[in-house]
């Protein structure tokens, strides 16, 4: 068992790369251009200020704030984030959108399951939503995609909807994977959307599965 000590070592571990994800992608929403904060995002239906704006939720709305806006949807979670989304990207500018993330890169807000590293996957693929669909050529450093894709697990895959049944996830630039059966190769930071639910762009993946992880054109 571990130790409370080696306990608060990974916490502290997880908060500085929280920290990090924050401001880096508030500097790199800065350097967007106006049509491409109107761009579609990964997140279906979502362009990339919904997404952003999304992104800091929690640091923004108080939990009794957040529970009315949770009774106003019936209960329905992905109503109610769908509509928060929509009326806070309109609401605020871009640059206020960036700015959310980089003021409260030390916020300790967490989702309702998960703890930290649940925080760190929201930050870190929610990021992806927007790079990946955006064409930009950005890495997630390794000791964060380490941190979240060690902690796959079928409850989170059931989760986000992930169906990874029958595959095997084969990261190319880590020593890493997950699953069995036909093997699905890409840069482990696109494998992680997957166990997120996400379908790609074209051309990201290899394997005679990568259909199912693959976006269509009407998608893209």
């Amino acid at each position: 068992m571990e130790n409370a000590t080696a306990r608060r070592g990974k916490s502290a571990d997880v908060r500085a790369a929280i920290a990090a994800e924050r401001r880096e992608l508030a500097d790199l929403f800065d350097t967007l251009r106006t049509g491409q904060w109107n761009e579609p995002s990964l997140c279906a239906g979502w362009r990339v200020r919904e997404v952003t704006a999304h992104m800091s939720m929690g640091f923004r709305l108080s939990l009794p704030t957040t529970l009315g806006e949770l009774v106003r949807a019936r209960g329905n979670l992905h109503r109610m984030t769908d509509r928060v989304a929509r009326r806070d990207a309109a609401a605020h500018s871009t640059a206020e959108l960036a700015a959310f993330l980089r003021d409260n890169a030390h916020h300790p807000w967490t989702p309702p399951v998960g703890g930290l590293t649940a925080a760190l996957g929201h930050d870190v693929v929610h990021g992806l939503d927007i790079t990946v669909a955006l064409g930009l050529d950005r890495r997630v450093p390794e000791n964060r995609l380490r941190i979240l894709l060690n902690d796959i697990r079928p409850s989170g895959l059931k989760f986000f909807g992930a169906d990874l049944a029958g595959v095997q996830l084969c990261a190319e630039d880590l020593d890493w994977s997950y699953g069995s059966g036909s093997p699905v190769f890409g840069a482990a930071q696109d494998l992680l959307l997957l166990a997120y639910g996400r379908r790609l762009p074209d051309g990201r993946l290899r394997g005679e599965s990568i259909n199912r992880f693959t976006r269509s054109a009407e998608e893209a």
